[in-house]
Formats: C-alpha cells, sequence, structure tokens
C-alpha cells in the first residue's frame, strides 16, 4: 500500500508558458484544502488562488480533482496548472513539502502505482515508456499500440483460452475415478491447436529492440578500407576521424539517425587486422568482433566473401583506378564523391523497414518474445494420450507464461528497470 502522497512537475522544464503539477495519494485533498481553500468539484477545471501557510498568494491557478480510484493512478489525484516560472513552482512545491506525508515523487512513480493500482498491465506500462522515449514516427505508432493495450487484449484471451482448457483438464481429473468419468472434449485439442498457432505469429513479429535503439548497421573491414570515410558520407557530417594511417578508428563509434521516418544506428569499427603490436587497437579490433555480432545488418568493405555471413559486399573508393574491386557488391560507392551512398542508404532503408512494425502490427521485446515461446514450449505438440497431470502442468505453465506477460507475477526485477526509464513526475 502506498502511504506516502507524492508530488511531482509532470510538463516540461521550466521558464514555460504553463507548468503542470501531479499530486496522488490518500492525502491528496490536502493539498486542496491547505493551498486552494477547499474542495473544488471533481473532474471540473476550477480558477483559484493558490496560498501559503501565512495566507500570502502563491499563484493563481486551475485545479483539478480527480477521485479514485477513477484516476490516472488509481488514487485519489490533484493537478495545479500554474504559470511556469521557477520561482512560482519551487514556492508551490515547497508548500507541499510541509504538508503531513507528502514527499516529491521518484522517476517512474506515478506510473508504478498505476500499474500497481490495476489502470494498466505490464504491457500497456512498457508502450508508455517507449511512448515519452519515441523519436520516429514509427516508435511512437508501435508504443501508442502498446500502450492502448493492444498486446494486453491478446493476452488475456490467450490466458482466458488456457484458463478454460485448464479447467476441462481438471473436471476430467476430479471424475477419472468414477465408472463414468468424463474425457477430454473432441474441441479440446482444436482450441489448443489455434491458440498455438496464434502464438507462433506473434513469435514472427518484429523486434522491439530494434525499433527502440535503431536498425543498427555495423561498418566493418581491415585498415583503410574506407570504414570511417563511408561512416561520415552515410551521416552527411565528420563524426569519424578518416586518414590513411592503418588503426586511426581505435574504438567503435555509434550514431543514432533518422532515415525516412525509420530509427538506424549506424556504427563504425576498427579495421580488423591481425599482425598489430598495439595493445589499444587490439582492443579496439575486440570491440569490433563484438559489435559485428549484435549488428542488424554488416557492411563488409574488405575482401570479398572475407566478411561475416549474410554481409552485404560493398566496394568503395569507386573514384580510384587502382581500387579492390568485387565480382559481386551490394553497393559500388566513393564517400569522396558521394556516388553511390544515395543508393546505399535507400538499400539500408527498405532493409530495415522490412524489420519494422508494419502497419496494424506490434513489434515486442525479448522479454514478451521469451514469454511467448515458454507458453508455446508448453503447448507443443499434446498427443491425445497425453497423461492428464502431466496435461494440468503444462498449461499451468502457460497461464504462467502469461502472467508474466501482464506482470502479476515474477517481475519485481523487470519493474524496477522498467519504471526507472519514466521521468520524475509520470
Amino acid at each position: 500500500m502506498n502511504d506516502a502522497t507524492i508530488f511531482a512537475l509532470s510538463s516540461g522544464q521550466p521558464p514555460a508558458a504553463i507548468a503542470v503539477l501531479r499530486i496522488s495519494g490518500p492525502r491528496a485533498t490536502d493539498a486542496l484544502i491547505a493551498l486552494a481553500g477547499g474542495m473544488v468539484p471533481a473532474r471540473k477545471a476550477a480558477l483559484r488562488h493558490l496560498r501559503d501557510r501565512d495566507g500570502m498568494i502563491l499563484d493563481k491557478a486551475i485545479v483539478l480533482f480527480f477521485p479514485g480510484p477513477a484516476s490516472a493512478t488509481g488514487e485519489d489525484s490533484v493537478e495545479f496548472h500554474l504559470h511556469g516560472g521557477r520561482a512560482v513552482i519551487a514556492a508551490v512545491e515547497r508548500e507541499l513539502g510541509e504538508l503531513p506525508e507528502f514527499r516529491a515523487a521518484y522517476a517512474g512513480e506515478f506510473t508504478r502505482r498505476a500499474f500497481a493500482n490495476g489502470r494498466l498491465d505490464l504491457s500497456e506500462a512498457e508502450g508508455l515508456a517507449d511512448l515519452l522515449e519515441a523519436e520516429t514516427e514509427l516508435q511512437r505508432r508501435n508504443a501508442q499500440s502498446l500502450a492502448d493495450g493492444v498486446l494486453s487484449k491478446q493476452v488475456a484471451e490467450w490466458r482466458e483460452t488456457v484458463l478454460m482448457l485448464g479447467a476441462e483438464v481438471e473436471a476430467v481429473l476430479d471424475f477419472s475415478d468414477e465408472e463414468d468419468g468424463e474425457e477430454i472434449s473432441s474441441t479440446f485439442h482444436v482450441k489448443r491447436n489455434g491458440l498455438y498457432a496464434d502464438l507462433e505469429k506473434w513469435t514472427n513479429a518484429p523486434h522491439l529492440e530494434a525499433l527502440r535503439e535503431g536498425f543498427r548497421v555495423v561498418i566493418a573491414g581491415p585498415p583503410n578500407s574506407g570504414k570511417s570515410s563511408l561512416f561520415n558520407a552515410i551521416l552527411r557530417e565528420d563524426a569519424a576521424i578518416a586518414t590513411p594511417v592503418a588503426g586511426t578508428t581505435r574504438d567503435v563509434l555509434y550514431r543514432p539517425v533518422a532515415i525516412d521516418g525509420i530509427p538506424f544506428q549506424f556504427v563504425d569499427t576498427a579495421g580488423i587486422r591481425d599482425d598489430t603490436n598495439d595493445e589499444i587497437e587490439k582492443i579496439g579490433i575486440e570491440r569490433a568482433k563484438s559489435a559485428l555480432a549484435t549488428a542488424d545488418v554488416v557492411l563488409w568493405l574488405g575482401p570479398e566473401g572475407e566478411g561475416p555471413d549474410g554481409a552485404l559486399e560493398i566496394e568503395t573508393k569507386s573514384d580510384v583506378a587502382d581500387r579492390m574491386a568485387k565480382a559481386d557488391p551490394r553497393a559500388v560507392v566513393s564517400s569522396r564523391t558521394g556516388a553511390g551512398v544515395d543508393d546505399l542508404v535507400r538499400d539500408l532503408v527498405t532493409l530495415a523497414r522490412a524489420r519494422m512494425p508494419k502497419p496494424g502490427s506490434v513489434a515486442i521485446s525479448s522479454f514478451q518474445r521469451a514469454q511467448i515461446n515458454q507458453a508455446l514450449d508448453a503447448l507443443r505438440d499434446i498427443p491425445q494420450s497425453e497423461d492428464l497431470l502431466v496435461l494440468a502442468e503444462r498449461l499451468r505453465v502457460a497461464r504462467k507464461a502469461f502472467d508474466r506477460l501482464a506482470g502479476k507475477s515474477d517481475v519485481e526485477a523487470m519493474l524496477d528497470r522498467l519504471f526507472a526509464r519514466f521521468c520524475i513526475g509520470k
């Protein structure tokens, strides 16, 4: 139970035209009585002078009261819409901090209380966190779908189906000792198969990490193959130092960028070679190899066929006569003249868009995918002759996976990480 009443600025950093102070908790109405002079009608904006303990006016503000449990947090909540000057906000916060059992909110605490009070589930909370961090239209659209409960509604349907299947198994077990005991119905496996097929579709959903962090394009190859120059040409800025000296790039450089509404993360790496005695360069090479393992796509600028499996062969320095030519390059570019760079970028946008959610679909996180896969494993290949006790346990495992998806069990550590992503006041 949340005993403290919390408050925080939930609008942007001052100064601003308007500042919104949120208050939530069992004593939220004390703020109305102490500062606004009394209660106001529920869910109706009221104009009030806010005063300190000595009766001095702090501000003329719009005041709103949202009684729990039908509020954003599920608790009594109050909002003060103030003039957005720093001194005004500080004065009101100071008065609130003096009220008994009031304190400033932690990051994400309003949303965590909403979750604890059943106003939203885990998937909706994750969607809300993503919505606050969204920088591209694709990110916003996917986050909005999650926040609106697209996945949550689906999980609730899966859970209900598993509960119904489990109830049927339990009923058969209860009467298994009787002569005319019941048997599993013919529709049981039809429902199980339908649920399984639905879950399989969701495991093929786009990866949310690629949407959150950007489609990761790692540029790799030996020293002096033009990696940093191509990195700069794609970004249209001198983000990396490019020189003819081997080993100039000693570390991995990351640069997020949005292209045609698609979030990307371009990665420039140290030149990969085995014949260096420079300890710092060796560390850079190891980091480059680690970056290759996390890439969504690798642009390989080295000798043809020597890159990682699935890498795109890129022929660079097309303006140089004695360049290292490739028999079947994905792209031929010149970072100096810009030739072929735009075509390569368009190609990458096409590849990335194929990995991103289509209209009407939703990307899911690795945690969500893991729970769906656990349910799939539990429901996989159930024969007609399955022992009923084993079958009941399988269904229980699937239900527990759905409970974790909704945030109903075994997710405390993940909740701490999730709500830490929220700002103060949210």
